[in-house]
């Protein structure tokens, strides 16, 4: 079972408030993604904990009904 992108953004947003959220899907199936999330929550964050604050937001989908994220995080500019 797919995993609509609107979800994943609803999801993160829902763990990181300020997040700037860019959801893709990369192969037109619903389940392998790119996610661009940017937040001031990651200053002073290294890049596996920003990507650990992200899985965490998922709440264990990952592997399971949400296949593959390539995932990049940032703080803004």
């Amino acid at each position: 079972m797919a995993m609509p992108a609107a979800e994943i953004e609803t999801l993160i947003r829902g763990a990181i408030p300020d997040a700037q959220v860019t959801i893709t899907d990369l192969a037109g199936d619903g389940d392998h993604y790119a996610a661009h999330v940017v937040s001031a929550s990651f200053a002073g964050k290294t890049r596996v904990a920003q990507h650990k604050a992200v899985y965490e937001a998922l709440g264990g989908r990952m592997g399971g009904v949400l296949h593959a994220l390539q995932l990049t995080t940032a703080v803004p500019s």
